[in-house]
């Protein structure tokens, strides 16, 4: 089913939902079924698989010059999300990106996804290898978001890269993008940023997943601009508790996002690891009761494969 169904079903009830990421190479499918069970019972309507690009490692060859060599840490996006809907019988959401997968690998990942049922996509750029301080496209990929999004759109309408005439076997993918209520930290201004989203809204996105926040005006304030300038698709907010003091510093380098000065306050005041996990648990309750007021349609935690302090949390509110 699509999200936006999902959401239209719920009649105004928040609902709750989670991402994980695919684990590292060498590990089983059980690593995936223990994140996901202690979560089953707050009935998430669907479940977000992350895809990474891959990197890069050099190798000292015998002559002395190093060689360079392309690796995944985390494959099977695809793979997982067909175990989660046949296991579970949950929505499954892969993540499309553009670095690291040529166009045509895109339109056969498309393909795959259709034939195994899945309903819905998370269309984002992707981040920067890193090693490399910027984006850079992969040859033959796409270099934006925008790019990709219609890369699907077409796909939906039976366009393929090396057909001539439109086929017969189209899909119908609910397409979702990234909104970012703090602006993309590449973005020179928020009204730049808020340009683009509008403008793959423009081009068929369904639906948005925003960024973590921790201040929630910011995602009020986003969603009224968001309607104020014709986006009138749901605006799921994404979610991430404090679990470790070191995210204090890593949060907002990785994801250029504030974070409010009394959570900071007492955070620093803890004592030992467990009690800044249950200041991040009771300060994340606090917030998510205020996102539901509000109205949200869906509560979207990044649980990074560690279900337990998401399930505390779902606990106190669902």
């Amino acid at each position: 089913m699509k999200i936006t169904d999902h959401i239209k079903n719920a009649k105004g009830k928040t609902l709750f939902s989670f991402e994980l990421l695919p684990p590292v190479k060498g590990q089983s499918i059980q690593w995936i079924y223990d994140a996901i069970e202690p979560l089953l019972e707050f009935k998430p309507p669907f479940i977000d698989v992350t895809s990474l690009r891959e990197d890069y490692i050099y190798k000292q060859k015998e002559n002395g010059l190093l060689e360079k060599l392309s690796y995944r840490r985390r494959p099977g996006t695809i793979a997982i999300c067909a175990a989660i809907l046949n296991k579970y019988k949950v929505d499954a959401v892969p993540h499309l990106i553009c670095g690291g997968f040529t166009k045509e690998e895109t339109e056969n990942a498309l393909l795959d996804l259709q034939f195994l049922g899945i309903d819905n996509v998370l269309v984002l750029r992707g981040d920067a290898r890193k090693a490399d301080s910027s984006f850079i496209p992969t040859p033959g990929g796409h270099a934006y978001a925008t790019d990709l999004l219609e890369q699907v759109k077409n796909h939906n309408a039976g366009k393929f890269l090396h057909e001539d005439v439109e086929s017969e076997y189209k899909s119908d993918f609910c397409i979702g993008v990234a909104g970012y209520p703090e602006k993309h930290f590449e973005a020179p201004n928020l009204a730049t940023d808020f340009k683009y989203l509008k403008k793959k809204v423009e081009m068929g996105a369904d639906f948005i997943v925003t960024q973590m926040f921790f201040d929630n005006q910011k995602y009020f304030d986003f969603v009224k601009k968001c309607r104020e300038n014709d986006i009138n698709v749901p605006i799921i907010p994404g979610l991430k508790p404090i679990s470790a003091l070191s995210q204090l510093v890593n949060l907002p380098k990785i994801f250029h996002i504030d974070l409010p000065e009394d959570l900071c306050d007492a955070v620093q005041s803890c004592k030992n690891p467990k009690d800044v996990k249950q200041v991040g648990t009771e300060f994340m309750i606090k917030q998510c009761k205020e996102l539901m007021d509000f109205g949200a349609p869906v509560l979207h935690f990044y649980t990074m494969g560690r279900p337990e302090q998401t399930r505390q949390i779902a606990e106190a509110i669902f």
